[in-house]
C-alpha cells in the first residue's frame, strides 16, 4: 500500500526538508523512493532516518509544490529529526538498507517511534482532489500537458461540491502552478 504523506528529513547541517511522497507501507517498515536528484535523497543518506507526517492540511501538499515550506516544526523523540507541528500523528524512521537505482533508490526504513496528536476525523472530497491535483503537478515535467489539464478539470468538479477554504487556497496554488508550467514552456502546450 502506498501512503500520501509529508515526508521531513534533516541533513547533516541541521536543515529540515518538507516534502510531499507517496511511500510504501510494510507494516513495521516503510519503503521510501525519492527521485535522483533530490533533497530528500541526500537528507535520508546523511542522517540515517526521516520523518512520516500525517495531516489533513493539504496546503502542505499544494505549498511544498509551489515551493512554500515554511510550515511549523518541532524536534522528534527518538531521532535527529523534526516533524510538522500540525501533523495529526508522526512516525520516525531510521534507514535500514539501499538498493540502489539511477533514477529512484529504494530506501526502507524501519518504524523507530509512533506517536498521535489528534485525531483524524477523515478526508473530504475536495482533499482527495487536491492531494491527486499535487501529484499531478508534481510530474507536469513527465506527463503531456493536455492529460494534467484534462484530468484537472474532472478533479475540479469535486472540489467545487465540497471544499473549503484552505482547499481553495491549495487548488489556487497548484493552479498557478500548472500556468507557470504552461506559460514557460510553450513547446508543450498542444493544439487541438
Amino acid at each position: 500500500m502506498i501512503r500520501e504523506i509529508i515526508l521531513t528529513s534533516r541533513n547533516n547541517a541541521g536543515e529540515t526538508h518538507i516534502a510531499p511522497m507517496g511511500v510504501h507501507d510494510h507494516g513495521q517498515q516503510f519503503l521510501v523512493m525519492p527521485f535522483k536528484p533530490s533533497t530528500t535523497l541526500d537528507n535520508i543518506l546523511d542522517s540515517r532516518c526521516a520523518v512520516i507526517n500525517y495531516t489533513d492540511d493539504v496546503r502542505i501538499f499544494a505549498g511544498c509544490l509551489i515551493g512554500r515550506r515554511d510550515w511549523a516544526l518541532c524536534e522528534t523523540e527518538r531521532i535527529n529529526g523534526q516533524r510538522l507541528v500540525t501533523a495529526l500523528a508522526h512516525t520516525e524512521l531510521k534507514l535500514v538498507k539501499i538498493e540502489d537505482d539511477d533514477q529512484r533508490p529504494r530506501l526502507f526504513c524501519e518504524v523507530v517511534h509512533e506517536s498521535s496528536h489528534k485525531p483524524f476525523r477523515g478526508f473530504n472530497r475536495a482533499q482527495f482532489s487536491v492531494i491527486e491535483a499535487a501529484i499531478l503537478v508534481s510530474r507536469l515535467h513527465m506527463l503531456p500537458l493536455r492529460k494534467v489539464e484534462t484530468e484537472l478539470e474532472y478533479l475540479r468538479i469535486r472540489l467545487e461540491k465540497t471544499a473549503g477554504e484552505p482547499e481553495f487556497e491549495a487548488w489556487e496554488w497548484l493552479i498557478q502552478r500548472v500556468n507557470e508550467f504552461r506559460e514557460n514552456n510553450p513547446e508543450r502546450v498542444s493544439i487541438s
